[in-house]
């Protein structure tokens, strides 16, 4: 079969050919923000729409276009699927063994104040899980953690999709970035820099607009002093790993950094009033005293899984998990997806020439961040005592939860890879090259998009880096600022992106309200993403003596 080479102007006209590729993304966002449809529904709706314009429209053979949706529907089974439901699982066994109690108990004893839990859990714990793992843990994990503790369920998935955002350029062992070198042939160490150096900035505030969107301003300067130790600590460890230490463990460090040292911060400071939501007023916040092993013993399921994740995403653990087998049954099954793998090619100017797409499904089952996630999860019920009976009880329990969630997330990333597949992505992109001296800010707002459709920072980087690039060198623009950019510019979409939101409210059980979040939160990130935008182009036309070049890591750790 002969390869389909990619069409970038349809229609003959740029703009045409730009609003009719944007008609699965507006009918997404029409569903959901306007008409409040069901997630799954939705999803699909998009889906169908991508299909049908990439058939007609762009010329995709149907074949292709079917097979690139099951594709993505696969991938989000696993790993991100898979990963969310492992989460759940292990909070279902803290839950159900009386841990979550002691973890409560141990929370409000470092602060009774649900501002400055926000900040602890899903910005400080978060960044950590997002540099482990990455594919939606932090979302899951944290926000199946706030809701345990009291939070309400819409609260703490606005908070963590709005604290997953500044951590999200070197997620998972730094995997985003070092997709961008990959795919621009651009210094890592030039790059992860130049992230540093922009996300640090945002940084600075993001912890300030967590606690602005529970409470009002009175209520928000009240912690300053908390929000910015936790927002410089966590700035200044970002601003030095990114830039002199290595491109890997920017969020792990930065993230631990920042957890500690506002906890301690916090035992030897209080806000002048302790804030708790509307209907917790008028009750007294029980002060609970436990043993240090029965506080170890209470938060024992999620050590465990902090110690998974970031075992699992080492890269010498994951090498060796991807190699392993046992009885002939291998780890690691790359399957080459049939009728799709180089079946699909990228063309001039996204690419510098043909690229055939690959398109080859890594069934890493063993290595895979919820496999680890999962075993923490059975670890941890037997630690605590659970029969096998009672285990398969809680396992059930899970599935039964996942079956809406698990239908949502096949089809929002069925839709993405359909629009990647069909080009539809890069048709989106080439408009944005034309604003001339403006495209630095529009450079952004292409990761943006690319993250929104994708759900992750590494595809949007894939999909959109070498163009870039390209784009950067023929405007004359400095590479390493636009490239970079995608990157940053994906950080803000990564709150609205369609699997993150799928993943948040099925982590705080409101399974049927992605509309609601949607709608509240899509502001937060054009708000966000318009903030860097701007920092971008003031890098380029007023410091753009302070683009990284040449720079060499201190001490490389891989």
């Amino acid at each position: 079969m002969q390869p389909w080479l990619q069409t970038y102007n349809p229609l003959g006209h740029w703009f045409l050919s730009a609003l009719v590729g944007s008609i699965p993304i507006l009918l997404l966002f029409y569903l959901l923000a306007v008409r409040r449809t069901y997630a799954p529904l939705a999803a699909a709706c998009g889906a169908l729409a991508a299909i049908v314009i990439a058939v007609a429209v762009v010329g995709m053979p149907l074949p292709l276009a079917l097979i690139s949706f099951a594709y993505g529907g696969a991938f989000g089974l696993l790993p991100i699927g898979w990963v969310v439901f492992a989460a759940i699982f292990v909070y279902q066994v803290s839950l159900e063994s009386g841990q979550f109690e002691i973890i409560k108990a141990s929370i409000s004893n470092v602060t009774a104040d649900r501002r400055l839990q926000a900040l602890l859990i899903a910005f400080a714990f978060g960044t950590i899980m997002e540099g482990a793992a990455g594919f939606g843990a932090p979302v899951a994990i944290c926000g199946a953690l706030m809701v345990g503790i009291g939070f309400k369920p819409f609260q703490a998935a606005i908070l963590c999709l709005m604290a997953n955002t500044s951590p999200v350029a070197w997620g998972s062992i730094g995997v985003p970035v070092v997709t961008l070198a990959g795919v621009t042939g651009l210094p890592l160490n030039d790059l992860s820099a130049m992230c540093a150096r922009i996300l640090a900035i945002t940084s600075l505030f993001v912890p300030l607009w967590m606690v602005r969107m529970m409470v009002g301003w009175s209520e928000t300067l009240e912690v300053l002093p908390a929000a910015a130790v936790c927002s410089i600590s966590f700035a200044a460890v970002t601003m030095f790993w990114g830039n002199y230490m290595d491109a890997y463990l920017v969020n792990i460090v930065s993230g631990s950094v920042c957890l500690v040292l506002t906890a301690v911060f916090l035992k030897l400071w209080k806000p002048r009033t302790i804030w708790r939501f509307p209907e917790e007023k008028g009750f007294d916040v029980a002060r609970t005293e436990h043993s240090t092993f029965e506080v170890f013993r209470g938060w024992l399921p999620f050590l465990l899984l902090g110690a998974f994740v970031m075992a699992w995403g080492w890269p010498s653990v994951k090498t060796a998990l991807d190699k392993f087998q046992f009885a002939g049954v291998k780890s690691t099954y790359n399957i080459s997806v049939p009728l799709l793998d180089k079946a699909t090619v990228r063309t001039p100017p996204v690419v510098t020439k043909n690229a055939p797409q690959s398109a080859v499904y890594a069934f890493n089952w063993l290595s895979t961040t919820g496999t680890g996630v999962f075993i923490a999860g059975i670890l941890a019920a037997l630690l605590a005592g659970f029969s096998p009976r009672r285990m398969y009880q809680t396992f059930m329990k899970t599935c039964r939860f996942m079956k809406v969630p698990t239908m949502a997330i096949f089809c929002m990333l069925g839709l993405g890879y359909v629009m990647r597949y069909a080009g539809l992505d890069a048709i989106l992109g080439l408009a944005f090259t034309r604003t001339g001296a403006m495209y630095p800010f529009f450079a952004t707002f292409l990761g943006w998009i690319g993250v929104m459709i994708t759900g992750s920072d590494s595809s949007a980087n894939a999909l959109f880096g070498s163009l870039q690039r390209i784009t950067a060198e023929s405007l004359k623009l400095d590479p390493i600022l636009i490239a970079a950019a995608n990157t940053v510019g994906g950080v803000a979409g990564k709150m609205i992106a369609f699997q993150s939101i799928v993943v948040a409210t099925t982590a705080t059980k409101q399974v049927g309200n992605e509309a609601g979040i949607f709608r509240y939160i899509v502001w937060h990130s054009l708000a966000l993403v318009s903030i860097i935008a701007v920092i971008v182009m003031l890098f380029q036309y007023v410091f753009p003596f302070w683009i990284p070049h040449d720079l060499k890591f201190l001490a490389p750790l891989f």
